[in-house]
């Protein structure tokens, strides 16, 4: 089976990763173009922060408590509150939090609990396989077509009514890369 192609001349990004028909359908040319924009846009000063997030446990590890940073004082001062919470979220009494994985993400969504944390961060393991995995399950839950079959016969599939789903996204610190361009290599997801 050859392996479906995502190239567009217009993009200066190439995925190294293993691309399924599956991962295609998530990895379009305007996804990978909004992957590209925001390394265009964001490279630089991520790098920058990094940096500074480095210079600053060196002060840590030598004795220098954080606090907060006199250039925020004005936020800290002034009068603000948030705006309210969402209908959806006002119950968190129950919440679940866990990996991206088809079945895990059908049982928590069916549990009882108010909430599910989908955690693409700590609960899931960060391989390109998972990863790609994982998005297609959160896509295929939004849609509420979401099924799983167990290798027993089992058939899962979503409640009439369940719970919210939350995302917990990897962050900008993660180093391994799947998709080069010009700028630099690209963080994916």
């Amino acid at each position: 089976m050859s392996m479906p192609s995502i190239e567009n001349q217009k993009l200066s990004l190439q995925v190294i990763g293993k691309v399924t028909t599956e991962f295609a359908s998530i990895l379009t040319n305007s996804a990978l173009a909004f992957i590209e924009d925001l390394v265009k846009r964001f490279t630089t000063r991520r790098d920058e922060l990094l940096a500074r997030r480095l210079e600053r446990q060196q002060q840590i590890d030598v004795g220098l408590l954080p606090d907060f940073l006199p250039a925020t004082a004005h936020i800290r001062q002034d009068n603000w509150q948030v705006g309210p919470t969402p209908a959806d979220l006002q119950d968190r009494r129950v919440e679940i939090t866990g990996p991206v994985d088809r079945k895990m993400i059908i049982n928590a969504l069916n549990s009882g609990a108010k909430v599910f944390l989908a955690d693409f961060e700590d609960a899931q393991s960060p391989t390109w396989s998972g990863l790609m995995a994982g998005q297609i399950n959160l896509r295929d839950a939004v849609n509420q077509v979401i099924e799983y079959h167990s290798p027993e016969g089992k058939r899962y599939q979503l409640n009439s009514q369940t719970a919210t789903l939350l995302v917990r996204p990897r962050d900008g610190t993660y180093q391994k890369s799947m998709c080069y361009g010009k700028v630099s290599p690209f963080l994916v997801p």
